[in-house]
């Protein structure tokens, strides 16, 4: 009867297992539910490696955005990977503003941007101010007209003595005000894998 099993019966490992524990009382579950932190990794972030031809005062293509096409001069990399930027406003009409470096091209063309100050700029600056007037479920469906967007006074006076030192670079270099005037675009026979910008 060597194949005959007994159903019921543990063999000595099983039995051993299901044996209780001396001194362990059964498994704790709590009577409410305690909301748990869930595991994050926030503190453990990294600022995002900067493209090493994303310089200071190069000159770089916009490729989405309102702006795309359009010429830039990189003043320098923010904390969050972003990279901030300028027209000049006076040249093609971008001010200072933060752009994501994947949407970027870089180019060999250079400007000297050290006379501009842009140390208090940061993240912080293009923060949203939040409206002090919490509109109804009434006002915002009687006021269809879009609101326009303030720039303050504190904006337009930082755009104004950024773009002052850059401008006077640019106008030093010939054609460089022509060239970041002009949009960037492909024609039908253009390869963009065989350019070098």
């Amino acid at each position: 009867m060597a194949g005959l099993r007994v159903l019921g019966t543990a063999g000595p490992k099983k039995a051993a297992k299901a044996a209780p524990s001396k001194g362990k009382s059964a498994r704790y579950y709590p009577a409410d539910d305690i909301p748990r932190p869930k595991h994050s990794r926030a503190k453990k972030h990294n600022a995002p490696k900067v493209r090493a031809s994303l310089t200071p005062g190069t000159v770089c293509i916009l490729l989405s955005g309102r702006f795309r096409g359009k010429r830039v001069v990189c003043l320098k990399a923010l904390e969050s990977g972003l990279l901030l930027v300028t027209g000049p406003y006076k040249i093609n009409g971008v001010p200072l503003r933060r752009v994501n470096q994947a949407y970027v091209i870089a180019t060999s063309t250079k400007v000297d941007v050290s006379g501009a100050d842009v140390s208090k700029i940061d993240d912080a600056y293009f923060a949203r101010v939040k409206s002090d007037s919490a509109e109804g479920e009434e006002e915002f469906f009687a006021n269809d007209a879009a609101k326009p967007a303030v720039v303050s006074d504190q904006r337009k006076a930082d755009q104004k003595k950024v773009d002052a030192a850059i401008l006077k670079a640019v106008e030093s270099t010939p054609l460089m005000k022509n060239y970041l005037g002009s949009n960037f675009s492909l024609k039908k026979h253009d390869r963009p894998h065989e350019m070098i910008f």
